[in-house]
């Protein structure tokens, strides 16, 4: 939660615990000095919430602080507890006061005696309520904090009990002597009501009960973010006001994994502005799609099993699946194992694809991933250079630049830009710079690779 948030809930909580202490002394002292039953009741209750608002203040400081080593998922849930202490307070209040009313409607007890005096205090502890219910709400739906929730509920039925004060006082100066001790008995009965409401929320959160329609929320935004094949389990549960969400989100197993955890970032981003807060759990679920190639296939068995593998070329040949892969082992292998890595990797495309397909693997040595090597000299550059523009001369391909040449331990490397018409095709293209390269490590058996990057020509 933000400081901010933070720092708005704890100012409500302190503003509320002022004005609870100033009214429930004012209604107690009124209530003995004129012998109402009902404002004692009343005022008791506003103990009661005051007790509750120094305890909310003290909770939403410990609930706001950060998850440690100890509360994986923060201390959110210390507001439920606290929440439902007061709500055991307001119990035990509301059976007292049911016994006090039967004790004085039984024996006959002296009505109040009436002033403007209870009638004014009453008024304006109305409109204090009021004032502090709807900024306690307001507070407590901004920063979704239960114990502010409860303390808002409190101060929402001191309304309605001070209403009911007014009418037994009503009644008692109209004559009806019962009236003070069954405005006690509605101010029990508010309360306990309340207290159920607020009780049915609570407890439900101790119980990890998913929020309403927060499970359908998450996993719409789950689904919105591009890249999301399907979400399977998902589940919800709140801890003070974050959403803890668990997710099985189905991703396309040819992605790789900087990429899916692309995906997963944003499916965090999405969830959080759906429901304000919310910690999501992603679990990636490779799958495979039914738009997936035999090519893609192939790649993925192939990643599977920690193989390095390029040129991958698969035909129809008489309705028959045939494959062709060139496979990179390291150099330094013996052949009897190269093969046999290569006879699992057929084997495996096999279980894929049945056993009929045809599976041809030609085995290579991998290159070195950074050999070690040195910037060959101006005069080799410069003969290099010309070689390949007198082979370049011969077709398509023109404008040979950038040209490169590394010493390695391997051989020497040679890297080159050349240019070609833009409506040439990719195949086109490569057969002709093919050529080309061939042609160099003929005339320079030196060369151990040539690395060609071809562009399309600038307009003339």
């Amino acid at each position: 939660m933000s400081q901010t948030a933070s720092n708005a809930k704890a100012r409500v909580a302190a503003i509320s615990v002022v004005a609870s202490a100033t009214m429930a002394a004012t209604k107690f002292v009124v209530g003995v000095a004129i012998g109402s039953l009902a404002l004692i009741s009343e005022a008791l209750h506003s103990s009661v919430d005051l007790v509750a608002t120094v305890v909310t203040w003290l909770v939403v400081r410990v609930s706001d602080r950060p998850a440690d080593d100890e509360h994986h998922y923060g201390h959110g849930k210390i507001e439920s507890l606290s929440a439902l202490g007061v709500i055991a307070m307001l119990y035990v209040l509301a059976g007292g006061i049911v016994v006090a009313a039967y004790n004085h409607l039984r024996e006959g007890a002296v009505p109040p005696t009436l002033s403007v005096i209870p009638f004014a205090v009453l008024l304006i502890d109305i409109g204090v309520n009021l004032w502090r219910a709807r900024a306690l709400h307001r507070a407590a739906h901004d920063t979704k904090s239960q114990a502010l929730a409860a303390d808002a509920l409190h101060f929402a039925s001191d309304v309605l009990g001070s209403v009911a004060v007014i009418i037994g006082l009503g009644l008692s100066g109209l004559g009806y002597v019962w009236g003070d001790a069954v405005a006690a008995i509605g101010i029990a009965i508010v309360i306990s009501l309340l207290g159920l409401r607020l009780a049915r929320s609570t407890v439900e959160t101790l119980l990890d009960r998913a929020p309403e329609g927060a499970a359908e929320k998450a996993r719409a935004a789950i689904m919105a973010v591009p890249g999301v094949v399907d979400v399977g389990r998902l589940r919800v549960r709140m801890v003070g006001p974050t959403h803890f969400i668990d997710a099985d989100v189905q991703v396309p197993r040819t992605y790789p994994i900087d990429r899916v955890d692309n995906i997963k970032h944003n499916a965090q981003a999405a969830v959080a502005k759906a429901l304000d807060d919310a910690d999501l759990t992603f679990t990636a679920v490779p799958v495979a799609r039914d738009n997936e190639t035999v090519r893609e296939r192939v790649m993925v068995i192939a990643r599977n099993s920690g193989l390095a593998i390029h040129h991958v070329t698969v035909h129809d040949i008489g309705g028959k699946l045939t494959v062709g892969i060139d496979l990179e082992v390291d150099g330094n292998l013996q052949l009897i194992k190269a093969h046999d890595i290569a006879h699992e990797l057929e084997r495996q495309i096999r279980d894929d694809f049945g056993a009929d397909v045809e599976v041809d693997t030609h085995i290579e040595p991998l290159e070195p991933e950074r050999p070690l090597g040195v910037d060959a000299s101006q005069a080799r550059v410069a003969e290099i250079k010309e070689a390949l523009v007198r082979i370049a001369a011969h077709s398509e391909i023109h404008d040979i630049h950038d040209v490169r040449v590394r010493d390695t331990d391997a051989g020497e490397i040679v890297n080159f830009h050349c240019r070609a018409a833009p409506t040439m095709s990719v195949t086109w293209v490569h057969e002709n710079v093919d050529e080309i390269e061939r042609a160099l490590r003929k005339a320079f058996p030196t060369v151990k690779r040539v690395i060609s990057h071809a562009e399309p020509e600038r307009d003339r």
